[in-house]
């Protein structure tokens, strides 16, 4: 072996062991995958007790749960008890606590009856909701889903839970609801600092849910159902999709995570922010189970093993009301802008903008008067067309001008049939819009202004609590769909009933249709009126597929737009009878008498169209 053999072995030796090192991980990448490794160990470690208690024979179930005690564990005093109930309660909310996991097992909002004609809803129970709070020490591993608190300071808003270490530290867990739908939550530990790694600095929540059916519309209720989180830095909003399974990791850090169904919600808010990374996910249910979704939710946050500083945290558990939650958010004692209003889904931004400024103050005004919610409706609407009655009018007499000068149009354009002559022909009747005064444009802008109005009660009607199980006529609920008849079976695209109001909402459509295909008819000239042909065949499939889409829709809805067409129709109606057309056509004649000699008296369209003319003909001539 040469000198030049062995400096080579020499070199990729350093290279390797230069390259080992480099690649060592450092102490806190150390403890963050020990950490990993000690929750999934979590886990597992509580699906092998789940099999052991299982199989064990429970000596007296009045009394004591049986528990598999592990004697080496610093909390082995508190992994064996009693399960007791404790009660939370003001006028609006009642809560039960469990001492076995310390957290909330039952929800009850009163004065908000519920699918079974109760009094009250119950959001959850024990069977359907629970929250987890794990740490991860250096040689054991604390989850509170395991152990039995020992609940002290009890009052009817207030208990603090704990649970005690053999080495004379404590877990505790402190509650105080408020005067309404807000509960304050703060997780203490003391003389625990040394079974922690100076390193660790955070606790993991795992929170599940599965959310119960709460209205009739099993299909309707479900689009409105969702996990929603608010990202601390950015200040938006999101959501999971309503339509299908969904799983999702948050981005960045997150002041609240809330499980949320089309009228009640249950949003966690943490003081110290969630994690970045926190696993949501939404799993359908099938319709007839009794539930919509299952949620699941892991979140990681702020801990001090020190004890100087408790994990602090409120919970949101109440009706989705857009005043209410703005004045619950104001009680938060964390001085965030929390932003919750936004469970109340009232659109995207420029429909949010008409709901939260416009349509919620006329909503609240009208109410305040004690009307019955089908008169709030109407009376929305007819507030909505008087509104709006001026663009309507002027859409109405442009379309009337343009028919009343069909008959000039066609004789003064009738030369250019040829394919060849449409330029001359849109040419010449540009021309002749500007002589009499007409803009065939101003016949369909204003009724586009219209339509934000429209779809902004579209997410309105359904996010409006003060609907829900209010009568009116024949609608015993205007929350959700009134069937004429219902039968057991599921049929696609239509479901399990008919609505009446979806049937009335669809003729409307279509009477309205058929006034509007008339309007537009009587002013259509030459191929205009040959494609207006087949695009009325077009409008008037629109109430079919509305009807497919609508049937499962709340009644409220489906009334604000039979309410809404129907008056539509009245309207142009009226405006029709109303006309004169000769008296019009003789104003027309007299707008064509000023203009006719004035070669400046040219809309801007007509001037670009000759423009275009000139253009072509000059082409043309190039190529000859």
């Amino acid at each position: 072996m040469n000198r030049d053999t062995i400096i080579g072995f020499v070199l990729i030796a350093a290279v390797l062991i230069g390259f080992s090192w480099w690649n060592q991980p450092s102490a806190e990448q150390i403890e963050a995958a020990r950490l990993q490794d000690s929750l999934q160990a979590i886990a597992q470690a509580q699906a092998e007790k789940a099999k052991k208690e299982a199989k064990k024979t429970v000596v007296d179930s009045s009394a004591v749960d049986s528990v598999a005690v592990d004697t080496t564990s610093l909390f082995h005093s508190a992994l064996n008890g009693t399960s007791e109930k404790i009660v939370l309660k003001n006028g609006k909310l009642e809560l039960t606590l469990d001492t076995k996991g310390g957290v909330i097992r039952k929800a009850v909002i009163k004065d908000f009856k519920s699918i079974d004609d109760q009094p009250d809803v119950t959001l959850f129970d024990e069977k359907d909701q629970n929250m987890t709070f794990m740490l991860a020490g250096k040689q054991e591993n604390i989850v509170t889903s395991e152990m039995y608190f020992t609940p002290s300071e009890q009052t009817d808003s207030t208990v603090t839970m704990t649970a005690k270490a053999q080495n004379g530290g404590e877990i505790a867990l402190k509650y105080r609801l408020g005067k309404d739908y807000l509960l304050s939550l703060s997780f203490e530990s003391h003389g625990l600092a040394n079974i922690f790694a100076p390193s660790y600095k955070e606790m993991e929540i795992e929170w599940t849910d599965h959310c119960r059916q709460q209205e009739k519309g099993f299909s309707f209720e479900n689009r409105y159902t969702s996990i929603y989180y608010k990202e601390s830095k950015s200040g938006s909003t999101d959501k999971l999709s309503e339509s299908s399974d969904k799983e999702e990791q948050t981005e960045e850090q997150t002041d609240w995570v809330a499980f949320r169904n089309q009228f009640f919600s249950v949003a966690l808010i943490s003081k110290d922010n969630f994690a970045a990374g926190a696993q949501l996910s939404s799993t359908l249910e099938e319709k007839g189970s009794g539930y919509l979704k299952q949620f699941d939710a892991k979140m990681k946050t702020a801990f001090d093993p020190t004890g100087q500083k408790a994990s602090e945290f409120e919970m949101y558990i109440g009706p989705n009301d857009f005043r209410l939650i703005k004045d619950v958010e104001e009680q938060s004692a964390f001085g965030k802008d929390l932003d919750l209003e936004q469970l109340v889904d009232l659109g995207w931004w420029l429909l949010r903008w008409i709901n939260r400024w416009f349509t919620l103050y006329v909503f609240d005004w009208l109410t305040g008067f004690g009307f019955n919610m089908g008169i709030v409706l109407i009376l929305i609407t007819i507030l909505l067309k008087l509104i709006t009655f001026p663009m309507v009018k002027k859409s109405y007499m442009s379309s009337a001008k343009m028919r009343v000068l069909k008959p000039k149009f066609e004789e003064a354009t009738k030369q250019y049939d040829k394919p060849e002559d449409q330029m001359k022909k849109q040419q010449e009747m540009m021309s002749l819009y500007s002589k009499y005064g007409v803009s065939p444009l101003s016949g369909c802008l204003p009724m586009l202004i219209q339509m934000p109005i429209w779809l902004a009660m579209f997410f309105f009607v359904p996010n409006a609590i003060q609907l829900r199980g209010q009568s009116f006529l024949w609608m015993s609920d205007l929350s959700t769909y009134d069937p004429i008849i219902e039968w057991g079976k599921n049929i696609w695209g239509i479901g399990d009933h008919l609505s009446l109001t979806c049937i009335l909402f669809c003729g409307a459509q279509l009477l309205y249709t058929w006034f509007s295909m008339q309007q537009q008819k009587d002013q259509m000239v030459g191929q205009q009126a040959e494609q207006m042909k087949v695009m009325q065949w077009m409008m008037y499939i629109m109430p079919l597929m509305f009807f497919f889409i609508f049937n499962d829709y709340s009644s409220g809805l489906n009334f604000y737009y039979f309410v809404s067409l129907f008056m539509s129709a009245a309207i142009m109606w009226t405006l029709r009878k109303t006309t004169d057309d000769k008296k019009l056509l003789a104003i027309l004649e007299a707008n064509y008498q000023a203009n006719k000699n004035n070669p400046k008296k040219q809309s801007g369209l007509a001037a670009r169209l000759e423009a275009m003319q000139k253009q072509a003909e000059e082409m043309k001539k190039q190529r000859r």
